[in-house]
């Protein structure tokens, strides 16, 4: 008897150690209602890494956490993991939105940067290790920040999504929205692109976010345009020049866009036959973050 009365507790000590997704409920400033949820895993590293995943349009925090392998690496790297979600406009971020697109006045962008201050406080965070990726809608808000926030992000990832500033103007930013000039590729100059995210935070001359950009050629909904349109934003916004391509990088099919030289500030990758997916590469994505090797 006694035997079983400690594998029972045993087992509930487990449980009770098990890291999950866990929504928080009140972490500051949120202009939008958006909402919190947190992925802490049981073997946090000293002044961990923080990582913001973001959603895509009629999707949520909960069902993100689940696409991504992220969850798993950090288990075994001790970063913690950040997902924002939002109940408005068909669950899309509002990437049309002054507010967010521009420097502390508000927005989702805000409410996303009250979640990371209160993972930084609350965890022991590390302000030089904060890092933001997402697909789709998420990937928009994913260049919304590193424009709107450069002060906050080491570094950024972008999946099928869209230039900083492209939804500006808009009623909204979803597919349902009337005007889909934006996700069908919306062309500007490289200089254009890049006063739009300079004038997001004017006088700003600090250090500026690395970007990855990723996106899928047989992508119908955002178009491959928009990728290349980022591109040349934030080339011009990071003072770097298109140096090479490398194909096989980081999958066959894909081919790698490498600027500056050695890629380390930008780099895009174009997908061959690829649709409107979610194509995370935790390994690839996890060393140009810099918390792998």
């Amino acid at each position: 008897m006694l035997f079983w009365t400690v594998l029972g507790l045993a087992a509930t000590a487990t449980t009770c150690l098990a890291a999950s997704l866990q929504q928080v409920s009140s972490f500051g400033s949120n202009p939008t209602n958006i909402k919190m949820y947190v992925y802490v895993p049981d073997k946090v590293a000293p002044k961990p890494a923080i990582i913001v995943a973001l959603h895509g349009c009629l999707s949520s925090a909960t069902e993100f956490f689940t696409t991504t392998k992220l969850p798993s690496y950090a288990d075994s790297n001790g970063f913690v993991l950040v997902y924002p979600s939002t109940p408005n406009q068909n669950n899309c971020w509002d990437v049309h939105n002054p507010a967010s697109l521009t420097h502390g006045q508000g927005g989702d962008a805000a409410g996303i940067i009250s979640m990371v201050n209160y993972a930084l406080d609350k965890y022991g965070g590390n302000k030089e290790r904060v890092y933001v990726m997402g697909f789709s809608s998420g990937g928009m808000m994913t260049n919304v920040l590193a424009g709107s926030y450069p002060d906050v992000f080491q570094a950024a990832a972008a999946y099928s999504g869209v230039a900083f500033g492209c939804f500006a103007g808009a009623a909204g930013s979803t597919p349902m929205t009337t005007n889909q000039t934006c996700a069908q590729g919306l062309q500007h100059t490289p200089q254009e692109w890049g006063n739009l995210v300079r004038n997001a935070y004017p006088g700003y001359t600090g250090r500026r976010p690395r970007i990855q950009v990723s996106h899928g050629l047989a992508d119908m909904l955002v178009r491959p345009q928009c990728a290349a349109e980022a591109l040349k934003q934030w080339a011009n916004v990071l003072g770097v020049e298109f140096t090479r391509n490398v194909t096989g990088v980081p999958a066959a099919g894909w081919t790698q866009e490498v600027y500056g030289g050695d890629g380390s500030k930008l780099q895009g990758f174009f997908g061959t036959g690829v649709g409107h997916a979610p194509t995370v590469n935790e390994p690839q994505l996890l060393k140009f973050f810099g918390i792998t090797q």
